[in-house]
């Protein structure tokens, strides 16, 4: 039975709200997860890789929501050359549906509630003071009253401006992407994420390959939103497949924006944290955020039941969260958000030399740290930056 009122309300059970749901009941505070589809994990809005690592702290694995496990990842050139990157640790290609259902059942084991098929329409006010969200649930307005919101609602977040948080980003730091699931191809190497670089496939970003099965792969392309204006990701993805995969049947297209810069100057308020995408906590090389978001949810999700443990609902004591994003990923992100700057200024010569650098390296040795090493080449001020990320913490991805 959904109440009335809770001690804090989640907008958003993808992975990021799941886990800043389940943190804050397993630590005393009464949860509400709104989502606005009919259930967690759907649509699809990503390539769906991530590494083990990342995701082992927050869920047991399971054969269950594991579509293929990635060993090496495959780097090429625009002149055709290529380079494998084998020493970067062990990922998985998700099934998102069942992988976001089970962060969302362990949140929900954990004493969180969740209502689905509910849809936020905005922040209550009382006092020029945030107690609760109105939403939209089977045709009827209802509200649910709460000392704490955590909007982890998306790259298209509306809760941060509900709240007067500035979420723009400028156009370079937000890829516009596009996602074949396709089926019918032969894949060289299942184990093996491909990514394929150059000006003529890919301005501004990447397309990856992510298998899913024998003959099955997320296929895509993101390029940077202000090297789209003349031509759209999706005819850049129409030309490589028809290269590449001829007779591919395609069984599902994703169109989206994925944030690709430092995480917002602003993600907290009185009575009000934003975490995951809608915080822009992405990975701005990969476009990867659904580790980032998680461990960003974790620590908002602690920090929220304390202050609902110390009835403290304020920003001065919400921004304990901040504090402890930046000293655990935000500070990195902001150091591979100037790495991106360096990539997108990559020529396809630049990209050429760079892989058949890569080709040389040790296959033991040849790691994504090797890899950003050689990008930065020739500034020492960058060389300092990535050196400190890297020794404070490995980069997710």
């Amino acid at each position: 039975m959904i109440k009335d009122r809770y001690d804090v309300v989640v907008i958003g059970a993808g992975p990021a709200g799941s886990v800043a749901a389940r943190f804050a009941a397993e630590n005393g505070a009464s949860v509400l997860i709104l989502e606005r589809d009919r259930e967690p994990g759907v649509p699809v809005r990503c390539a769906e890789g991530v590494s083990h690592e990342g995701i082992k702290p927050f869920i047991e694995i399971d054969e269950r929501w594991i579509a293929t496990k990635i060993k090496t990842a495959g780097l090429h050139a625009p002149n055709g050359q290529n380079a494998v990157m084998y020493n970067n640790g062990d990922g998985y290609i998700l099934e998102r549906r069942i992988f976001d259902t089970e962060l969302c059942n362990i949140a929900c084991r954990k004493g969180a509630n969740l209502l689905t098929k509910a849809d936020a329409i905005g922040l209550v006010w009382e006092n020029e003071k945030i107690v609760g969200v109105e939403y939209n649930h089977l045709n009827q307005k209802k509200i649910v009253k709460c000392d704490i919101v955590i909007g982890a609602d998306g790259v298209e977040s509306q809760v941060g401006n509900w709240a007067g948080i500035d979420t723009s980003v400028k156009l370079a730091d937000i890829d516009t992407c596009v996602q074949y699931t396709l089926t019918d191809i032969e894949i060289e190497d299942k184990e093996r994420c491909e990514f394929y670089f150059g000006t003529k496939v890919s301005p501004g970003g990447y397309i990856w390959i992510f298998p899913k099965g024998n003959n099955t792969a997320n296929v895509g392309v993101g390029i940077a939103g202000s090297l789209a204006k003349d031509k759209g990701p999706k005819e850049y993805l129409d030309e490589f497949v028809a290269k590449h995969f001829p007779q591919a049947s395609v069984n599902c297209i994703i169109y989206g924006g994925v944030p690709t810069s430092a995480t917002l100057h602003e993600i907290v308020k009185d009575n009000l944290l934003l975490v995951g995408d809608a915080a822009r906590q992405v990975n701005p090389l990969t476009g990867g955020g659904i580790v980032q978001g998680m461990i960003a949810a974790s620590i908002a999700g602690k920090v929220a039941a304390e202050a609902v443990q110390k009835a403290d609902f304020s920003k001065k004591f919400l921004k304990k969260y901040r504090e402890q994003w930046d000293k655990r990923l935000g500070n990195k992100q902001k150091t591979m958000y100037k790495m991106k700057d360096k990539f997108m200024a990559m020529d396809d010569d630049r990209f050429n030399n760079l892989v058949g650098i890569c080709q040389k390296i040790p296959k033991d040795k040849f790691s994504l740290k090797v890899l950003l090493r050689e990008v930065v080449k020739g500034d020492p001020k960058m060389m300092m930056e990535l050196a400190k990320a890297f020794v404070i913490s490995k980069v997710k991805m």
